[in-house]
């Protein structure tokens, strides 16, 4: 009797979560560990059970010594779109796995299959298309838009994961991409597609696939309302690439940002313009943030930005609305609010020449890129005192600095690259924070001007002279 009321107990009911694995004492909607939506599920635990010794066995392949194993599976294949190559670290490299993830209609589709058709043109194997959310009919005519026409490229539309295996015998591709992990299913898996079961269940029969073949493989994958990567966070863990596509709809551009990089560096930006005739790459893309005036306009100044490791030269606007009563309009474009908030409060603070607390502002970027790190607050500053106080800066002007409460100039990284990528543009005179030219970011570029401000009183200073001296010149 003891032995069987045991062996009842032994097994009970339990909950854990499928995402992070966290066991809440009751079923829960939402993991309260990771904060996953539906990935608790029941399971059978059995308690009581004494651990077991693990018996050693001979492995398939032994361990040698590192200097006698090649690199060469690992080295990288050139897909022949060079920003995406640039993000990658050079390439796909065979075996690899990259996760996409980006809104809906931000050009995924687009994009990978001009990969798919370079190739397919370039790499010398086929390269294999599957659409889980298309027809092949569909596919081929945005493949006709593209020009991505060519005999070794090879589409098909399944959401089975055993027929895409299947595919995947007859084709022998090269390079996989599928669109997207969330509309296949596996066969003997729980869940609906899309689920959490399902997409890691897909994910790591293709990443097993992959590194057993030598396929680089692409899965497309969907985002959350909040820009994350949608499904169990143990998928960006199962691949060996994150690269999150972002845009604007209403903007050409479009950047694909490296999250995770087992190949390479990991803070690559790529720049990409959307057109009607599909997606190019932006080698040099300072030139879309900025507005070329023919004569100087107050409310505009310019400061370098860096996207991972670029610097791009990007041009802050702003402009002063009337006197209102109550409480005045904060309205931005590509900036942060919040930090514009501030900006505005240390400008009346501590300039004492402008008052804002009761003037609307609008504050923008130009081209669709979104400034957020604290380098922009001294343009941020320059373009609101420009446009409070009429005063055009001067077309050859670039403005680096963080502004703190106290109306100081802090110092930011990568002052050495974003001074050499304004000098390449034409910028002749450059203010920065106390210290850039001494604490190893290099020396001021040649023919440029590098000045020094402490403070937001002596930044307005100085932009004023820069800007009187370029108009007697």
């Amino acid at each position: 009797m003891t032995t069987s009321r045991t062996s009842s107990k032994a097994a009970r009911p339990a909950y854990v979560c499928d995402a992070c694995g966290h066991q809440p004492p009751k079923w829960l909607g939402r993991c309260p560990e990771c904060g996953e939506w539906g990935s608790v599920i029941e399971s059978t635990v059995t308690v009581g059970v004494s651990g077991k010794v693990v018996s050693s066995r001979m492995p398939a392949e032994p361990a040698r010594p590192i200097s006698q194993i090649s690199a060469a599976p690992a080295r990288a294949v050139a897909t022949g779109v060079g920003e995406l190559d640039r993000v990658l670290g050079g390439g796909l490299v065979p075996g690899a796995v990259v996760l996409l993830a980006g809104e809906p209609g931000v050009g995924k589709s687009t994009l990978l299959l001009d990969v798919a058709q370079q190739w397919a043109s370039n790499a010398g194997t086929p390269s294999l298309v599957v659409s889980g959310e298309e027809s092949v009919s569909q596919v081929r005519l945005r493949a006709e838009r593209l020009g991505a026409l060519h005999e070794r490229l090879f589409l098909a539309a399944e959401n089975d994961l055993g027929t895409v295996i299947g595919h995947l015998d007859a084709v022998k591709p090269g390079l996989l991409v599928l669109d997207s992990v969330q509309t296949v299913s596996a066969p003997g898996t729980e869940g609906v597609p899309g689920g959490v079961t399902q997409v890691r269940a897909v994910t790591a029969a293709l990443v097993s696939i992959a590194k057993e073949r030598g396929i680089a493989t692409v899965l497309v994958g969907h985002v959350t309302k909040d820009g994350q990567v949608a499904g169990p966070r143990v998928l960006e863990h199962l691949v060996d690439v994150v690269l999150h596509f972002e845009g604007d709809k209403h903007s050409s551009l479009r950047l694909v940002r490296g999250v995770k990089n087992r190949f390479g560096a990991a803070d690559e930006v790529g720049c990409f313009e959307m057109h009607e005739g599909g997606i190019t790459s932006l080698p040099d893309p300072s030139g879309l943030f900025l507005t070329r005036y023919q004569e100087p306009v107050p409310g505009t100044c310019v400061t370098v930005a860096m996207e991972g490791r670029r610097a791009l030269v990007t041009e802050v606007q702003a402009l002063i609305g009337a006197e209102v009563q109550g409480s005045p309009r904060r309205t931005v474009s590509g900036l942060d609010s919040a930090r514009l908030a501030m900006v505005l409060a240390v400008l009346e603070r501590r300039t004492k020449q402008l008052k804002l607390y009761n003037r609307e502002v609008f504050a923008a970027t130009v081209g669709g890129i979104r400034l957020i790190e604290p380098s922009a607050d001294l343009a941020m500053a320059l373009a609101v005192a420009s446009g409070g106080l009429d005063l055009a800066m001067a077309p050859t002007l670039v403005a680096i600095g963080e502004v703190g409460l106290t109306g100081e100039i802090r110092r930011v990284s990568a002052v050495g690259r974003r001074l050499a990528e304004a000098a390449r543009l034409g910028f002749r005179v450059a203010l920065v924070p106390p210290g850039s030219t001494t604490s190893g970011e290099g020396v001021a570029p040649k023919g440029m001007e590098v000045i020094e401000v402490g403070d937001l009183r002596s930044a307005l200073q100085s932009a004023a002279r820069a800007s009187a001296e370029h108009n007697k010149g």
